[in-house]
């Protein structure tokens, strides 16, 4: 910060490494999924190929949804809701990564320069970090984890259900099914690697040799947790590829070929 406790220094700051290239790198990409995402959220179509549906819109709980064989289709909201079924769930994974200590360095720094890098100063003159309104609201990250296990939960299910052939039939595998595996893999490991979920497995143990059990669990999370800004950004694009596929073959621009 250009304060009066900053050193007396003329420069802005001492570095002359290329400091602004890993915000630049992180804004643009963050930026590249916004825009898909909010393409794909309002579109409303091609999000089913059965045995197939897109992580953007499961569960789908409105009535305006594409009907899914044996799968999270249920009718929660009724008529009244002309918009995009994917509007009314992505509100929970959103908010999940919103809140997210990795997700809210990368956009602080990529987006509102807070602070742009290590030893680079802030463009602003006053600092008030999350205290105040609306940022003190990041403060409910722990309970979008509930949410987004839940989430994962029923994204789980939907991987099961695309070991089904387009009739329904079990015993099959195509190409998607194995999108899918792969986004849920990644989803799961970015999920259970948040910094809520160490604290939930091994917060408040005084002697870790009384309870074994949750001392192993989160020597487990701890080492997902060490690697959350790769998962982070390994489940984001995840995610993005898994609707991307099942919009190609639902528009028919491209036939899931089947392995068995």
């Amino acid at each position: 910060m250009h304060g009066a406790s900053r050193a007396a220094i003329p420069a802005r700051h001492l570095r002359n490494d290329r400091w602004w290239l890993s915000p630049a790198i992180t804004a643009a990409g963050l930026f590249a999924f916004i825009v898909y995402s909010t393409w794909r959220a309002f579109a409303g179509d091609d999000y089913y190929a059965e045995p197939y549906v897109s992580p953007f819109y499961s569960p789908c709980i409105a009535q305006n949804c594409v009907p899914m064989k044996g799968g999270a289709n249920w009718e929660i909201f009724g008529a009244w809701w002309g918009l995009s079924p994917a509007l009314l769930i992505l509100i929970f994974p959103l908010g999940f990564r919103l809140t997210c200590y990795y997700y809210r360095k990368a956009y602080y720094r990529g987006f509102w320069a807070s602070p742009p890098a290590c030893a680079v100063a802030e463009p602003r003159a006053k600092y008030t970090g999350e205290t105040r309104f609306p940022l003190v609201l990041q403060n409910i990250h722990r309970y979008f984890f509930y949410f987004a296990v839940i989430v994962a939960g029923i994204l789980t299910y939907d991987t099961v259900l695309g070991f089904r052939d387009e009739h329904g039939r079990w015993g099959h595998m195509g190409l998607g099914t194995l999108v899918l595996l792969a986004n849920i893999a990644l989803i799961w490991a970015y999920t259970l690697s948040c910094h809520s979920c160490r604290h939930i497995v091994g917060g408040r143990m005084k002697h870790f040799s009384r309870h074994p059990v949750r001392y192993r669990l989160w020597g487990w999370v701890s080492g997902l947790n060490a690697r959350h800004m790769q998962l982070a950004w390994a489940s984001l694009i995840s995610v993005a590829a898994a609707d991307f596929y099942v919009y190609l073959v639902a528009s028919g621009a491209f036939d899931d070929p089947r392995f068995f």
